[in-house]
């Protein structure tokens, strides 16, 4: 059974109409009412899309052995790698297996830290659309289907830019240490809203990774047990840099409203917690810009965690499938809805670009919308090497 389960109230060509939150939703989900697939352990978003992007290609191994010679000079020791205080929207990891869990590749950049998935062993990770058929099930098959569930987990990486993150803001953090890094672990709130109290199911553990930046996995999950904050120490060791690489987005903006500047993005996945909680949804990219921007130092979570609205004052692109959307694509054509977002769709339909700032503060009016939907231009969604570096497709 999925841990959440959403009913499409959306017809095909209406605007959105709102759903309830849950955990998952509440710790990154802002978008789903404009999705037409449900996403199980949290809503789905809106929006936009050409076809689906491709994976990258590893080269294979070569099949020539060579027999090492005895006689030779021992190889120096390999070097450390050492963490680069690299620019905003920047990857500077890899994902990695560490323990019972394994890291994804980051695919969040934003001015103050990069974000990645977290899958565990045994547990389900609900960010991908929904497979269910949509049919009513009697209270003993809800009762089967639980009973015979994997327990969920919703979790995710995020490695903040030197400076940036203060582990004193962490509500009722305890003080330790993991692996020699000097760390702090705490119980989350239910829903990870701050007025609630804390879940022991929800946990926070954020350490030190290298002078003066910080770490943390945030972990939601159906069990109170697991995993346990051992368990999580095991990313600890497991994190290590890797060759700096600029977060990419198969698009470029032409306009933005004066004072709007881009705050974080979605490489393959919408931007913000938005596009961790649907990572395997198929969307293809997109940015959140907002007047004024989020301070980038100061935090102890993204900019977006525990916000129903979003960052405040802020507007989003978003670039998807068509068929990931609630709105019947329009080949070519140029669409708005009340709700406050326009919709641009490819040629063929098949694309749709979405900008919204829905629930969000930035009251850009439907001109405004438009004329941004208007100048973005789409690349080659299948092919990555076409795509641009985030500081460089971003007008600022």
């Amino acid at each position: 059974m999925q841990l959440h389960e959403f009913v499409d109230t959306v017809t095909a060509d209406e605007p959105p109409l709102s759903r309830s939150a849950d955990d998952i939703v509440r710790a990154g989900r802002r978008q789903q009412q404009r999705r037409r697939a449900g996403f199980a352990s949290a809503g789905a978003a809106g929006v936009v899309a050409v076809v689906v992007a491709g994976a990258f290609a590893l080269p294979s191994p070569g099949t020539d052995q060579q027999t090492p010679n005895a006689d030779a000079p021992a190889a120096p020791p390999v070097k450390a790698a050492t963490w680069t205080d690299a620019p905003p929207f920047t990857f500077t990891f890899q994902g990695f297996k560490a323990g019972k869990f394994q890291v994804q590749d980051p695919i969040v950049a934003s001015t103050a830290y990069q974000i990645a998935s977290v899958y565990m062993d045994g547990a389900e990770s609900n960010d991908k659309p929904s497979t269910d058929s949509g049919e009513e099930l009697t209270q003993e098959q809800l009762l089967e289907r639980k009973k015979n569930a994997k327990p969920t987990l919703y979790a995710y990486l995020t490695v903040y830019r030197p400076g940036a993150f203060d582990p004193a803001g962490i509500r009722n953090g305890k003080s330790t240490t993991v692996n020699g890094q000097r760390a702090v672990q705490a119980m989350l709130t239910a829903g990870l809203d701050p007025t609630n109290a804390a879940d022991p199911r929800n946990k926070l553990l954020a350490w030190e990774y290298t002078a003066n930046a910080w770490a943390s996995v945030t972990s939601i999950s159906s069990r109170e047990s697991s995993p346990s904050f051992a368990d999580l120490g095991a990313l600890v060791e497991g994190l290590k840099p890797g060759t700096a690489k600029p977060a990419t987005l198969p698009f470029t903006v032409g306009y933005v409203p004066a004072g709007f500047q881009p705050v974080q993005t979605g490489t393959g996945a919408m931007p913000g917690l938005d596009g961790i909680a649907s990572a395997r949804g198929g969307d293809y990219g997109g940015a959140t810009y907002a007047k004024p921007a989020p301070a980038p130092t100061g935090l102890s979570a993204p900019f977006d965690q525990a916000t129903e609205a979003g960052i405040p004052g802020s507007f989003s692109i978003y670039v998807t499938p068509s068929s990931n959307s609630n709105q019947k694509a329009k080949a070519g054509q140029t669409a708005c809805y009340p709700n406050g977002f326009c919709n641009v769709w490819s040629a063929d339909g098949k694309v749709q670009v979405q900008v919204s700032n829905q629930e969000t503060g930035a009251n850009l009016p439907e001109a405004e919308l438009k004329k941004i939907a208007r100048s973005i231009k789409v690349a080659d969604v299948k092919d990555r090497s076409t795509w641009h570096p985030a500081a460089q497709a971003l007008k600022q």
